[in-house]
């Protein structure tokens, strides 16, 4: 497992984007660049969906591989490892959400909530999977277009994809993945304690004690799964938030540092110059 790598997007270990609501490319972009073949890989903090509507692909998730022609929709959670190899005539695109979005979108539906936390491969009718290829079109059409009201067209755009999928999950010839890997279950459980807990800067042994294990064993697991320490994985979601307050807010540095729960704005300075390479004003300039 440690030889897994993680990614923001595939092959970037850095996002380049800004921490907005989406990402999204046509599958045929990404993967001309890899020779059509995506290395088995893991993204920590993204939920992924793809709709394919030619060509072919064989889907690998965790340890099992399945061969697929469209029209499907797959969709991957964070944190399960997934490859592809796509025919040249592929055509489709894939969704990049944040997870913590997804998650938040789902919070009153633990149904579709608990079917979505696992990876799924979603074939069926015609009909269901042009309903979900005209959501996947209506989102990036107003992530696209900088209209007024913008911020709530696009929750509600989330909403209803992800009630699509869900419902092309319950009425099509669905292959469900099951989160079998028991440190991949822990490292999901860390994370959405962090969602939780982030800004109060709570020490690692906290997240052990809540998870039933010792705080080395949840290092070892996240090092196992992600490839850095638990510590590492708290301090980016704590910069994610940062980046979006610095992006998005006209805030100051200070009281952004503040709202993440930073008495000592220095400190926060610190970590944050060490971990993105640059000052939080700075970062705010250039944004």
């Amino acid at each position: 497992m440690d030889a897994i790598p993680t990614y923001t997007l595939y092959g970037e270990h850095d996002c380049a984007t800004e921490p907005d609501w989406l990402h999204w490319e046509t599958v045929l972009s990404r993967s001309r660049l890899y020779g059509f073949r995506i290395a088995p890989h893991r993204h920590e903090q993204f939920f992924q969906i793809l709709h394919l509507t030619r060509g072919a692909a064989e889907v690998t998730i965790d340890d099992v591989s399945r061969h697929v022609e469209p029209p499907v929709a797959i969709v991957i959670p964070a944190l399960p490892v997934h490859g592809f190899v796509f025919s040249e005539d592929v055509e489709g695109v894939v969704v990049t959400l944040f997870e913590r979005d997804v998650r938040a979108a789902l919070a009153e539906t633990p149904d579709i909530d608990g079917c979505l936390r696992v990876p799924h491969i979603i074939g069926g009718s015609s009909a269901d999977m042009a309903r979900v290829g005209q959501e996947v079109a209506a989102l990036i059409a107003e992530a696209d277009t900088p209209a007024p009201g913008r911020a709530l067209a696009m929750r509600a755009r989330i909403d209803s994809l992800l009630v699509e999928l869900y419902r092309a999950v319950m009425a099509g010839t669905d292959h469900r993945y099951d989160a079998g890997n028991r440190a991949l279950r822990y490292a999901q459980a860390f994370h959405r304690l962090i969602e939780q807990e982030y800004r109060n800067h709570q020490p690692i042994d906290f997240y052990a004690a809540a998870l039933g294990i010792t705080p080395p064993h949840l290092n070892r697991i996240c090092r196992t799964v992600m490839g850095i320490s638990a510590l590492k994985v708290i301090e980016r979601r704590v910069l994610l938030e940062a980046k979006r307050y610095l992006t998005f807010s006209s805030l100051s540095v200070k009281e952004i540092a503040a709202l993440l729960g930073y008495a000592d704005p220095g400190y926060f300075n610190r970590m944050f110059r060490r971990e993105v390479g640059t000052a939080p004003g700075r970062y705010r300039q250039y944004q």
